[in-house]
């Protein structure tokens, strides 16, 4: 091989080698934008109608003129509530409105003619966190809670945490999703996270 065969091989390669490393990393999406990806689609708004009840939402029920039929109830584990005289009614994954309508249906069932029923949510169900905070565990859910909040309410970092970023399970959700904790991430009732050990 000429030496001038030789020089143009090895600028050819390395013009590709370059044009691959570009078109990797602009292709890949970092993870601060993935994390606020995430902050703007899978936070639900829980004073809006989108919010959906699960298991250790706390609610009122009133039906109106039927005080024995009303009251305070938790959705059980089943995802249903079991309320005096129509029985178990089911609650999880419904928003308000929808599980209001369905008590209506099934009181209009036989048993009241034109029953007017409110239903509100007392409580949220709690949310979750674990991994290398002081005091991981389960706490009760207040709106517009953060993952940082979060942290706090469990005691903060343990001395091997990795504080930089969390890995955040939506409630309903299989999948654990890596956030980072540059910006303020928000928390649904029921949500679950985990804060990592970090690598010396």
């Amino acid at each position: 091989m000429t030496p001038d065969l030789w020089q143009a091989l090895r600028v050819l390669v390395s013009s590709s080698l370059c044009l691959l490393l570009l078109a990797c990393s602009s292709s890949a999406p970092s993870l601060e934008a993935t994390s606020q990806s995430v902050a703007t689609t899978s936070a639900v708004d829980i004073s809006g109608g989108d919010y959906r009840l699960g298991a250790g939402d706390k609610i009122r029920i009133i039906v109106f003129g039927e005080q024995d039929l009303s009251g305070e109830f938790v959705v059980g584990d089943s995802g249903k509530v079991d309320m005096p005289l129509i029985g178990s009614v089911g609650a999880s994954g419904a928003t308000v409105s929808e599980f209001q309508n369905r008590v209506v249906s099934q009181l209009r069932n036989g048993y009241l003619n034109d029953p007017k029923v409110s239903v509100e949510v007392l409580n949220y169900r709690p949310f979750f966190i674990t991994g290398e905070v002081k005091s991981g565990g389960e706490y009760p859910y207040k709106a517009g809670l953060t993952v940082q909040d979060a942290v706090g309410v469990a005691g903060g970092y343990t001395y091997r945490a990795q504080t930089n970023v969390a890995y955040l399970r939506r409630a309903g959700e299989d999948k654990e999703i890596k956030v980072s904790l540059s910006s303020r991430m928000p928390i649904n009732p029921g949500d679950s996270i985990r804060i990592p050990e970090r690598f010396f």
